[in-house]
């Protein structure tokens, strides 16, 4: 708990048999969370083995793999329903430290604003921790572009380290999003859409094998998507298009039951 709100982590899991108890035991190390949520989807591993067996953890398994972005939105989803008032996504793969989650968890809980995000450029070190070329110059580019269509200042948009209020969460379209790796996208889009700001805290930049990461052929298309989503962004602010994501309004889209 912090100041009486719940605290909840959620991991997307995908083959993460390697790294799961490693994180666990690092997010649960911050003595902070009260409750992890792991939702497999469709994993070839022993991801569900594992997870199964972690105290505080509740996990919902995909009978298939349905996509990144469907399993986020049974995260939240879930998040919602038991009753998390501060919800983090830790990716499984270690790839970002869970030792920032007090500060995530801090600035959320103290209202200081509704979405925190774990930055791997803010600190200047991306490349240095690993990230390569390529990744690091389209993310550049992307957010570039980005921060243009949505008239912000964020350092990157593609940090799959983050944390949300509830009150926001429960404002979005998520089902909207695709299901796919623009759901990030979508989602941050959606968020400056209502009006929000969005918090950066630098994050230390981790690449081995163990992570997980995107070829070059989705990686295109991810980057593609996000485009889309920005240009979609820009002509709905201009009233020359109307889109699903950018509703006139946000009134608590995301069902809870």
């Amino acid at each position: 708990m912090f100041k009486n709100k719940k605290v909840i982590v959620v991991m997307p899991a995908y083959n993460a048999a390697q790294t799961l108890h490693k994180t666990y035991e690092e997010v649960m190390e911050q003595e902070i969370v009260d409750l992890v949520i792991v939702v497999d989807d469709g994993s070839q591993d022993e991801t569900v083995a594992i997870a199964k067996n972690l105290p505080h953890t509740i996990v919902q398994v995909h009978p298939r793999n349905q996509g990144y972005g469907a399993n986020q939105k049974t995260c939240y989803r879930m998040a919602l329903e038991q009753g998390g008032d501060i919800i983090i996504m830790v990716h499984p793969d270690y790839q970002y430290t869970p030792r920032l989650i007090p500060a995530m968890v801090s600035i959320i809980g103290n209202d200081l604003y509704p979405c925190v995000l774990g930055s791997r450029i803010l600190g200047g070190y991306a490349l240095q921790g690993g990230m390569p070329l390529w990744k690091y110059l389209a993310n550049r580019f992307l957010t570039l572009v980005e921060n243009i269509f949505l008239g912000a200042k964020l350092s990157e948009y593609h940090t799959g380290y983050r944390a949300f209020s509830r009150k926001l969460l429960k404002q979005l379209p998520l089902e909207q999003n695709s299901d796919d790796f623009v759901f990030d996208n979508q989602m941050l889009a959606q968020i400056l859409w209502f009006g929000h700001t969005i918090a950066e805290v630098t994050c230390p930049t981790k690449y081995f094998t163990e992570a997980s990461s995107i070829n070059l052929q989705r990686s295109v298309k991810y980057g593609f998507g996000c485009l889309t989503t920005g240009l979609a962004f820009r002509l709905t602010k201009m009233n020359l298009i109307n889109s699903r994501l950018f509703p006139s309004r946000a009134n608590n889209f995301t069902q809870v039951s």
